[in-house]
């Protein structure tokens, strides 16, 4: 499995936090449409995010008693000076937080938590990629939070959420096994403890904002220890005794994107009214459970079903042979944000009665093929399974990989366009994400069979993560015109924000949104897209979508010639 995009901290294949907001009736997608029933924004605004969000938490219970909150803490240890932002000095301690839960256990790993505990491990020693991570601000609205109800709020979040209590349970031996110790590894689940939470003093607001972000930017830096540390880090900053933010920095293992939105909802929830209503239907050992039994291997093999069809309709991978040398660090990513791309999305998405999710996967299926000289695209997108009601509101990491797959004769027409290949694209996306939910272990066994079959190895190595938290809705009033999509066009912005060493996978994009810009990056390896190459695809997809939207759809013929020639008039 490919890991994923580290600029993002999740996203690429192997079960990272993502979403797809195709539709509601899909089975697996994590984010739902602006009119679904269960989305909220509420939990959005609040949390600053570093990480892919998964999904919009469902809304807010009624409220109910809480669980007994923790005891504010026994024991404070002295504060230390630590060097804050812009050189000042910002004392710090550590505030031990207990916690009792109501009951303790072992289970094996859910298949999310398989998947990313496979990619983690062969991401290390930068698997702190994988991390979490979100401010929460308290001093904005609402009653002030003490330093004693913030320490209360956190221990209650502790005892409702099974998932910060439960830590990774490896064998004795330490043994490294043929599944890549994905059948050896558990979890276990402790009812008590005390978790170690950084108390910073800071002098004003403004200087407690910049704290916040430089102890999120630390508390995320570096990888968890997984079966020995609490799958949460957390941190509080306070001027005098009010405290201003709250800094979560969460293991992978332990939530996904919207198991995070979860929680942020959940603490502000806890602080403001010391409630979060009825506690989540669902646990992270029960759901293993049932996985691993009768029912949920039938459910695993029937996903497998479609991925092994998929698989031999496709080619065995999207970018077989290298074009360039790499360069050091090997990979890299290009990042474009786009107002002209989010108003043609909607307006593409609109008139063709599809989700924006669908038009911007379908541009990059048609972009990877073309480039690459295939009739057929497949895709992994990263899919929440978060349609079942129970798993709404429960804090793990739910996110598989699927498997997209596009033929580019679909459309059945003679001389058929981009927007031709919408509605099979469609019906595609919807198969993928009902085929998300499957044991690793067996997805790893199915591609060594198909390895062994075929004489390669049998991969996309091309990854679609769509992690906006809920997708807007068309503004209300006439699409866009094409005059005034050129205008939105002299907006983007285009740009190489990061590098790194090592991501194992080909092509990972994912979307984002800034502001009322569509942004989307593309991080790549660069011994098959050069940078110039993923510079081309990132406007390619711009263009793509943004002709169609003016009314003139480029003929699929013709769109490898648009990625040679995209944004070559860009400066």
């Amino acid at each position: 499995m490919a890991e994923p995009v580290v600029a993002a901290a999740e996203g690429g294949a192997g079960a990272v936090a993502g979403v797809h907001a195709d539709a509601v009736t899909a089975a697996a997608p994590d984010a739902v449409t602006a009119a679904a029933p269960d989305a909220v924004t509420a939990a959005a605004p609040d949390a600053v995010t570093v990480g892919a969000p998964d999904a919009v938490p469902a809304a807010v219970p009624a409220a109910v008693p809480a669980a007994v909150p923790a005891a504010v803490p026994e024991a404070v240890p002295a504060a230390v000076p630590a060097s804050g932002p812009a050189g000042r000095t910002v004392t710090e301690e550590t505030v031990p937080v207990a916690f009792g839960g109501d009951r303790d256990g072992r289970a094996p790993l859910t298949w999310g938590q398989r998947a990313i505990w496979h990619a983690i491990r062969r991401t290390v020693p930068n698997d702190h990629y994988f991390n979490i991570g979100r401010v929460l601000p308290l001093a904005d609205r609402g009653r002030p939070a003490t330093v004693a109800d913030a320490v209360r709020a956190l221990g209650a979040l502790m005892e409702r959420h099974e998932a910060l209590r439960t830590r990774l349970e490896l064998p004795a031996d330490g043994r490294d096994t043929a599944t890549g110790g994905l059948t050896d590894a558990g979890q276990r689940l402790a009812a008590t403890g005390r978790l170690p939470v950084t108390l910073a003093h800071a002098q004003d607001p403004v200087d407690a904002e910049r704290t916040a972000h430089a102890l999120l930017d630390r508390l995320s830096a570096t990888r968890f220890a997984y079966t020995s540390e609490w799958p949460v880090r957390a941190a509080l900053v306070a001027v005098g005794d009010r405290v201003t933010h709250a800094v979560l920095v969460l293991c992978h293992l332990a939530a996904d994107g919207h198991g995070a939105e979860v929680l942020v909802r959940d603490l502000r929830l806890l602080v403001r009214r010391g409630s979060a209503g009825r506690p989540p239907a669902a646990t992270p050992l029960d759901l293993a459970r049932e996985q691993h039994g009768d029912a949920g291997r039938r459910r695993g093999a029937a996903a497998l079903a479609h991925w092994e069809a998929g698989y031999r309709a496709a080619p065995a991978t999207m970018f077989p042979e290298p074009v360039a040398a790499p360069r050091t660090p090997r990979f890299w990513t290009g990042r474009i944000v786009s107002p002209a791309l989010a108003r043609a999305v909607a307006a593409v998405a609109t008139a063709h009665r599809v989700s924006g999710s669908t038009v911007l996967l379908t541009a990059a299926a048609v972009l990877v093929a073309a480039g690459q000289g295939h009739r057929t695209a497949a895709v992994m997108p990263i899919v929440g399974n978060r349609t079942a009601a129970g798993h709404r509101d429960l804090v793990t990491t739910l996110s598989q990989d699927g498997l997209f797959v596009l033929d580019l004769a679909a459309a059945g027409t003679p001389e058929p366009s981009f927007t031709d290949l919408l509605p099979a694209a469609y019906r595609s996306a919807l198969r993928s994400y009902r085929a998300a939910v499957y044991d690793p272990v067996e997805w790893d066994a199915l591609g060594e069979r198909l390895r062994t079959e075929r004489g390669a190895e049998v991969h996309p190595y091309c990854c679609f993560n769509d992690m906006r938290l809920v997708e807007r809705p068309a503004p209300p009033g006439p699409a866009p015109t094409a005059a005034e999509l050129v205008e939105l066009g002299g907006r983007t912005v285009f740009g190489f924000p990061a590098t790194q060493e090592r991501v194992a996978c080909r092509y990972c994009l994912h979307i984002t949104e800034e502001g009322d810009a569509l942004a989307v990056s593309l991080t790549a390896d660069t011994a098959y897209l050069p940078p110039e190459t993923i510079r081309a695809h990132l406007y390619g997809i711009e263009e793509l979508v943004v002709t169609a939207a003016a009314g003139r759809s480029p003929l699929l013929a013709g769109v490898r010639e648009l990625l040679e020639t995209a944004g070559k008039a860009r400066t």
